[in-house]
């Protein structure tokens, strides 16, 4: 995240060198044809044949940029009903291209059969000579719109086909719109790559209403999912903050794969089809309404015959330990696979489920091929992390030792510190023309400071502690933050004239406008920025004040007035943004809540009032969720918790439905709970382009929107689903050394982890706030565990209770849905806990955290969905209350066991 100004002098820098004009080639002076089916109302262009308008029957809400079409008319601008391929005679040589969209002529109309809404050769659009003959036809299925290929080999050699793409245009255009406008008019598409499960899931930007699906119609595997490239014109802005560009449907990726994509290990395996002479092939997609929404999609998609896989508790699961899948589809699993192989092992449980276990030496990506009866093909995608605790362990490590930079001669005063690392080349990132990420600043400068500092809140370690504290006393208190709690942008910065002993590198290009000097750099107008340090403050006084023997030189007292004061110095009006939800403040709520319970009303006063003018003003407006960007998937962390807070129901509501627009749950760890991100590689990472981001820091924040929620209505367990997802975002980001990369790339040409550490560390804050083990009851598929293990559910143990073993990264927190209850500790761990839904008694098993610090006790807190319902303690004795909980001393070894008692 960055400048609204920075998303101007981009997105207007890509425009100027985008051609300013562009002609009309999809012939829209001849009008269009209407295509409707029993679902929907469509139109193509009448000389083009390309679907241009696509709306649910009966709705004004459409899912392509029809606003936008004439802007969208020139050459190299896609739409559906375009096809990519590429082929070669013979099983040799080099690959010929073909595209509808490149220099387009008026196809040639077929007659429709039944059932054919339209039907064109393409001959006219594509390449004059070759041998294909491609037909396409606009078909009625069953009151859905079938989109049909038809490829003949017409000539006298066997070819075959390499590549063959569908693109895939949507209205994710949000160039020149105002917000309202955006909510309005705008969907956000996702894929799942899924072979002949796979799908695009489109939905409108503002999370309600129907979604659409798009499901393979026939043989027609989503093998890959290629980023198209097209002219960018003013009108639209191609490839910008404000339009990220569109995808195509891959059905045949082999000859991208030896070509771009050579030396990248692709989501599915690359295939080719050979077409004998005179044979023919079809393809195709079929478009469905989700009459209910997002929460509609699986049930949309498998009402076309697609099958359908739900895992819990995701797709990013621990090694060694068991995780759910279950299917349905129209036909029997014949085999389930591996790749590679032995790294997840399958085995059936019931006609529909499967238990998914990852090797206890297994790391990385993973993928389940399932083979169906009926021939269709389904891949599952995860990533195996470590064990959790062994995760979290690995990154404290890496980032006080990597990633520690002690250089005292350095004359920004940025030793000792926590720096962006650069994994690549294997070294901290001391220079760089984005100043701040040098500069402990900013979201890309602070990732690693503020993962660092997070981290001990839910898993200290002494020596890390003790690091920490000389960079809070020696740079963060001293140089980052000024005397009076302001926050500088960066206090790394080019000045060659001021700083003529230090040298700035003559690689680096240092005249952008990011390159910013001592004044710029020393600015304090930017509220994001006081986040991230009252977070690190804030994690040190969790630490102080459940394991005061691990810091040295300042007590609980002093890091709870820093947090509190650095959040009351951002709200001031030299502050910019700070009107804004923002990433991370949920931080705040906590801080709020600590200041309640060490009884300072003063301050915890001063703080509501300023959190309450700010959520008030944000339930007057239409779009409450403002950015430094055109638009964003930040503010609504920030907008959610203090509305839901004070108690605005509207608003809060309203701002979930907005995270559900930008944040799907589908059988891939890299799109399940991701929120979409697209352009903070340009600002934060080394490998700097538009693209979709994989689990940048927006899964982690935007998971605390729908956990929240979900803890509010557990009935809800789609929030649950990709809440979850992207609160497990930030466990994939750590690799097996434990350096953590902002963001994993998803362009077939990549399909790799950032080098940078870049802004790692909101996301994992959000992961700190957010995770825990979720026990929630699924409407058909029954009790269910996120990060834990279901060791016996009703009727299956004694006194038919439930019992679970936590194995998350937040082995602190744990909520029980059935029972709508919250249960967290400030030190410690909770080793497994057990209810009985009948009765309301919960019995949970305190110990300390293994490989960690010993606490002397842990204080705990519980919350009740119904104020009405309270609980005690009953068990063990020598329990006191203290800070609005119940402090329960610890053993150093062994366990204790807490039961507590509803009224």
């Amino acid at each position: 995240m960055v400048y609204f100004s920075r998303a101007i002098v981009f997105t207007f820098a890509s425009l100027l060198s985008s051609v300013l004009g562009q002609g009309d080639t999809l012939g829209l002076k001849n009008g269009y044809i209407t295509i409707n089916t029993a679902n929907f109302e469509a139109q193509i262009v009448r000389d083009a044949q390309v679907l241009a308008s696509l709306s649910p029957a009966g709705s004004t809400f459409d899912f392509l940029p029809y606003d936008l079409i004439s802007a969208r008319a020139g050459n190299g601008q896609y739409h559906w009903g375009d096809i990519t391929f590429r082929y070669r005679e013979g099983s040799s040589g080099a690959w010929t291209d073909g595209n509808s969209a490149t220099a387009r002529k008026t196809v040639t109309s077929l007659n429709a059969g039944t059932g054919t809404l339209a039907a064109s050769n393409l001959a006219p659009t594509l390449p004059t000579t070759g041998p294909l003959n491609v037909t396409r036809e606009w078909l009625d299925v069953d009151g859905d719109l079938g989109l049909r290929f038809t490829i003949e080999n017409t000539g006298d050699s066997a070819v075959e086909i390499g590549s063959l793409g569908f693109p895939a245009e949507f209205n994710s255009i949000f160039t020149n719109r105002a917000a309202a406008d955006t909510q309005r008019l705008c969907s956000l598409s996702d894929p799942y790559i899924g072979m002949h499960a796979g799908y695009i899931r489109a939905n409108p930007v503002r999370g309600t209403g129907g979604a659409l699906v798009v499901t393979p119609l026939g043989d027609t595997p989503l093998e890959a999912y290629r980023n198209l490239a097209e002219p960018s014109y003013a009108a639209t802005g191609y490839g910008s903050q404000t339009f990220e560009g569109f995808y195509e449907w891959q059905v045949l990726s082999k000859a991208w794969a030896e070509k771009e994509w050579a030396g990248v290990t692709p989501w599915n395996t690359p295939s080719s089809r050979t077409l004998q002479p005179g044979e023919a092939l079809q393809f195709g997609v079929r478009f469905s309404v989700a009459p209910g929404g997002v929460r509609d999609v699986d049930s949309a998609v498998r009402k076309t015959g697609t099958p359908v896989a739900f895992g819990v508790p995701g797709y990013i699961i621990p090694r060694g330990l068991p995780s759910q899948l279950f299917l349905q589809a129209d036909s029997d699993v014949s085999s389930i696979a591996s790749d590679p192989v032995g790294s997840l092992v399958a085995a059936k449980l019931s006609e529909a489920s499967y238990s998914i276990t990852p090797s206890s030496t297994f790391w990385g990506r993973a993928k389940l091929t399932v083979n169906y009866a009926d021939r269709k093909v389904q891949t599952i995608h995860y990533y195996v992390t470590k064990a959790a605790a062994e995760a979290l362990g690995d990154l404290g490590r890496f980032l006080t030792t990597e990633q520690w930079y002690d250089d005292t001669s350095d004359p920004f005063g940025r030793a000792p510190s926590v720096m962006t690392y650069d994994y690549e080349a294997r070294s901290i990132v001391t220079q760089d023309p984005r100043v701040w990420i040098a500069g402990l600043s900013d979201e890309g400068g602070v990732g690693a400071y503020l993962a660092a500092t997070a981290k001990q809140a839910i898993q200290p370690d002494a020596a890390e502690v003790t690091k920490l504290e000389a960079f809070v006393n020696q740079v963060l208190w001293p140089t980052i933050q000024t005397d009076d709690f302001a926050v500088k942008k960066s206090i790394f910065y080019y000045d060659p004239s001021g700083l003529p002993q230090y040298s700035y590198s003559s690689a680096i290009d240092w005249t952008s406008w990011t390159s910013w000097n001592e004044a710029s750099a020393y600015a304090i107008d930017r509220a994001y920025d006081y986040v991230h340090v009252a977070a690190a403050y804030w994690s040190l006084y969790r630490v102080a004040r459940a394991y005061p023997e691990l810091v040295k030189t300042h007590d609980w007292e002093w890091y709870l007035n820093q947090a509190y004061r650095t959040v009351i110095r951002g709200m001031q009006n030299d502050v910019g943004y700070n009107r804004l939800g923002l990433m991370g403040e949920t931080v705040f709520g906590e801080i709020l809540a600590d200041l309640t319970r060490e009884a300072l009303p003063s301050q915890a006063s001063t703080l509501t009032s300023a959190m309450k003018s700010r959520a008030t003003e944000w339930d007057g407006e239409e779009v409450p969720y403002g950015s430094e960007m055109a638009w964003d998937s930040t503010g609504q962390e920030g907008v959610y918790y203090w509305a839901k807070y004070f108690g605005l129901t509207d608003t809060a509501t309203k701002t979930v439905n907005s995270v559900l627009g930008y944040m799907p749950t589908v059988p891939h760890w890299g799109w399940n709970g991701n929120a979409r991100r697209y352009w903070d590689n340009i600002y934060g990472g080394k490998l700097k382009r538009i693209e979709r981001q994989i689990h940048h820091y927006g899964s982690g924040l935007n998971a605390l929107v729908l956990l929240s929620a979900f803890r509010s209505d557990p009935s809800d367990t789609y929030l649950l689903q990709a809440g979850y997802g992207g609160a497990s975002g930030p466990l994939s980001n750590i690799n097996a050394d434990g350096f953590a990369s902002a963001s994993f790339h998803s362009w077939p040409d990549t399909l790799e982890w950032d080098g940078y550490s870049g802004d790692y560390g909101p996301g994992f804050l959000g992961l700190v706030l957010g995770s825990g083990t979720y026990v929630a009851r699924h409407e058909t598929l029954g009790l269910l565990a996120y990060g834990g293990l279901l060791l016996s559910a009703e009727g299956e143990g004694d006194g038919d209770g439930v019992t679970v073993r936590t194995t998350g990264p937040v082995s602190r927190r744990v909520f029980v849905g059935p029972l709508g209850l919250t249960v967290t500790a400030d030190a410690g761990s909770v080793a497994s806990f057990g209810y009985d839904e009948a009765s309301g008694a919960v019995s949970l098993t305190l110990a300390q955290l293994p490989g960690a610090p010993k606490a002397a006790a842990a204080v705990l807190w519980v919350e009740t969905n119904d104020a009405a319902v309270e609980y005690r303690v009953a068990a063990p004795p020598g329990v006191t209350s203290e800070r609005l909980g119940w402090r329960v001393p610890l053993p150093a070894d062994g366990d204790v066991v807490v039961e507590l008692t509803r009224s």
